[in-house]
């Protein structure tokens, strides 16, 4: 009996944290931005395109999309005013015009990325060349090139997150730890994490510990964002390479929104920031907890660390458009930001949704709404003499207002009282 009552209470603990889902107040919408819905390959416009399972999502400075569609081994590219076309794969080479190589000669891909001159960045893992992760590149006219012939990224592995700071260094994670590459130099170094699994903060490669980091994420001030799935929680490296807690409570698996560590997290499968200090995150629950379904959700968490959900369920999947607490996804893995719209690629639902902010207008009024009327006084004078601002109300009767010195000819003098009625002014030169 003992034993039952345990499992009980801790059920419940469970049911309560799962509830504590607090949606975001900016009026998001979800609506589906490309596919049918159907797995399937076709180009073409909007809603009448097919996917298969899309999992990766970036966008380029000219708000286009480009999605790894991994059961097709192709990069979609999807134009703002939602044309679908193929960027690279299809063909049979290992390099070369994007249409020529076959990504299906990698066994895995896994994480994408976009730098800043528009060059597209995939993991990529061989199983045959022996058991090697490459990293690949896709310039803006497709041509794809294995990165520095394969050498140089020991470290890099299929779980690997990259991400590009405000230089175009890109940082990935793997061996328990975070590393910074430079592709103009060739150059992979340690940036955070000494490689042992644990959970510490601290300074550069020495202190820190990591356990089992992946998806990672830069923001304008060239912070590092990293989800350290062993530990359940969002690190942040700063430029000084100081590696702190974000979000997430260590060891705890519930999906709860909150303020800094009072925040938990799951699972997390991409991330993303805009240019004012917000992390996006595509999170869900694992399937043990829901016996083969799972929520998944959008989450943004503020430079004040308050997480909220934007859009999704905790503990429902599905396919659903509207408000975001009606809203639903499926195996929804990759985000991105692009012209102030969340893109999401949807996995399950063969779509690639999209959530707009709306935020609803509110009227201001009574003793929070006036107008008020300044006068402005031009005097053309001698630059270098003072001079008294008067004003009356009544022409006979003067007050003095202000004595200036005339830095400028003419001079505009603000009167910073708001007026009602009748206001003579008159400028007097003084001695």
């Amino acid at each position: 009996m003992k034993i039952k009552i345990l499992l009980t209470l801790a059920a419940m603990a469970f049911a309560l944290q799962a509830a504590a889902q607090i949606y975001d107040t900016n009026g998001d919408y979800v609506q589906t931005f490309a596919g049918y819905g159907e797995q399937g390959y076709l180009n073409g416009q909007g809603l009448l395109t097919k996917f298969s399972n899309p999992s990766q999502i970036v966008a380029d400075t000219s708000s286009n999309l480009y999605v790894w569609d991994s059961g097709n081994y192709l990069i979609r590219k999807i134009t703002p005013g939602g044309a679908v076309s193929t960027l690279a794969g299809g063909g049979t080479d290992i390099e070369g015009p994007g249409t020529n190589v076959s990504f299906s000669l990698y066994d895995t891909i896994g994480a994408m990325a976009m730098d800043h001159s528009n060059t597209i960045w995939l993991v990529a893992y061989n199983d045959s060349y022996p058991g090697v992760t490459y990293l690949l590149n896709i310039q803006t006219n497709g041509l794809v090139s294995i990165e520095n012939g394969g050498n140089g990224l020991t470290n890099l592995s299929t779980s690997s997150g990259i991400c590009f700071d405000s230089a175009d260094n890109l940082y990935f994670s793997g061996n328990n730890s975070i590393w910074r590459y430079c592709p103009a130099s060739g150059l992979s170094q340690p940036f955070a994490g000494n490689g042992s699994s644990g959970y510490v903060d601290g300074s550069g490669t020495v202190f820190p510990e990591f356990s089992d980091p992946t998806s990672l994420a830069c923001d304008e001030a060239n912070n590092i964002y990293v989800w350290d799935s062993g530990n359940d929680v969002i690190r942040r490296i700063d430029p000084s390479q100081n590696v702190s807690t974000y979000a997430g409570s260590k060891g705890n698996q519930n999906d709860a929104d909150g303020t800094g560590t009072n925040a938990t997290f799951n699972s997390i499968f991409q991330m993303c920031c805009d240019n004012s200090g917000n992390l996006y995150v595509v999170c869900g629950l694992g399937y043990y907890y829901f016996e083969g379904s799972s929520g998944v959700c959008i989450r943004k968490i503020d430079a004040q660390t308050n997480t909220v959900t934007m859009a999704g369920s905790f503990s429902q999947s599905g396919y659903a458009d509207g408000p975001g607490n009606v809203a639903l996804f499926d195996g929804a893995d990759g985000v991105c930001m692009s012209g102030g719209v969340i893109y999401v690629a949807d996995e399950d639902n063969q779509r690639i949704r999209d959530i707009t902010f709306n935020p609803q207008p509110q009227v201001v009024g009574g003793a929070n709404l006036s107008i008020g009327t300044y006068p402005g006084i031009r005097i053309t004078g001698v630059i270098g003499r003072t001079y008294q601002i008067q004003s009356s109300s009544d022409l006979n009767n003067w007050t003095t207002e202000a004595i200036i010195l005339l830095t400028s000819s003419p001079y505009l003098w603000i009167d910073q009282n708001p007026i009602a009625g009748n206001k003579y002014y008159q400028a007097v030169l003084l001695p």
